[in-house]
Order: structure tokens, then sequence, then C-alpha cells
């Protein structure tokens, strides 16, 4: 695993810009002893409408904000942090990714975050999202390359959004015919062809 940055992407594709916010939570039981705090995915907010992207400048992009939350936490000494103007963009060759989405119990959002030495809380490392996306695939490999991915359910005008995309772009490829087993080679052990022979090599006495 590598602290490289995540690629920026093509601005002409289908795009929603989302602010993310993280909860810093005081962790409970005897894990306290080594880890008083914990940061977990508090949501994932659209800007308006895809319609709207582009108004960041790089001078304010992802500077995290403290902010209230918008239901009352659990805990009070919970602190919510705001990192605004994340882009998540449509690519035609995932459509499959965002299929598998929609057609989960709960179609989400995922975001990539990393601890980030040089952004200090109470002397501790800040959580720092790195990236959002709407695709099953994209999260998964995300996953086998073991970094944290958290989860939070989409929003209803995000959902029909990116049903529409996956509508007009996804493709099923056709279900190929199962060939019968009796037309399958015949192999040993070891994946060898066989051959059968009808002819009888008795090892009687021949009339």
């Amino acid at each position: 695993m590598t602290n490289e940055p995540f690629p920026t992407t093509a601005p002409h594709r289908p795009a929603i810009e989302v602010d993310v916010v993280m909860r810093r939570e005081p962790v409970s039981g005897p894990m306290s002893r080594w880890q008083p705090w914990r940061w977990v995915l508090a949501d994932v907010l659209p800007c308006g409408s895809p319609e709207d992207t582009g108004s960041a400048t790089p001078d304010t992009l992802h500077e995290p904000q403290a902010v209230e939350p918008l239901q009352p936490a659990a805990d009070p000494s919970s602190t919510h942090w705001l990192f605004p103007r994340f882009r998540v963009e449509l690519f035609r060759d995932d459509a499959e990714g965002y299929f598998l989405n929609l057609n989960s119990p709960q179609p989400c959002f995922w975001v990539v975050w990393r601890a980030d030495e040089e952004r200090l809380l109470d002397g501790e490392p800040m959580a720092v999202p790195q990236t959002v996306t709407l695709s099953y695939h994209d999260a998964g490999r995300w996953l086998d390359a073991q970094e944290r991915v958290d989860q939070v359910p989409a929003a209803d005008e995000v959902v029909d959004w990116l049903r529409g995309f996956v509508d007009t772009t996804y493709q099923p490829e056709p279900k190929r015919r199962k060939r019968p087993d009796s037309f399958k080679p015949l192999t040993d052990r070891f994946g060898q062809p066989v051959r059968i022979s009808t002819e009888k090599h008795g090892t009687g006495p021949k009339p």
C-alpha cells in the first residue's frame, strides 16, 4: 500500500460533487487504553445536482471544517469534520460496477480514507478521505489493496441519477449455452486426453 494521492479524472464524464463527513468518537471498554479515539464515515452529502459540478477551487478543495452533525450524536464528545467537494465520476466501462451497486440491498457511496500524519487533532492523525465512488468494482479493488473503505447509503436523487446512467450504458453479457457433459472430452486424473476403444481384447482361448 502506498501513500500516493489518488489520480484526478477527466472533467467530461457524468459527475456529481459531494461533501464527505467523518466522525471522531471515543472508544469505550478495554480498547480505550491503546486507542482513545476512532474515526468512522458519517455521511456523504451531494452538493446540488450533477449539472452544478466544477465550482470548487484548488485552494479550498477538501480542506476539513469542523461542523455540527445533522442529527444529535450519541456521544456528546464526538466531533464531525466535513471535507468538501469530492468529484464522483461515472465511467462507461464500469457500468457493471454501478449495476451491482444499484442491485444491492442498499445502494451506497464508498469512501477511501487514510490517517494523515501531517494533519493532527489533539496530537493524533486525522482521518482524511481520499476518493469517493459509486462502483462496486472500485470498492472491491481498494479493499483487496488493504485500503480503509467505509460506506454509507446514497441519497434517493443520487440513486435515480445512477440508475439513469446504468439504463443507457449497461449491457449484460449474453449467457452462453452450457455444453452437455456428453460432449466434454474425457481426461485422466492428470488432465490428459483419454481414448476409448470399442475393440475387445480378450485373453481367453481363440475359437
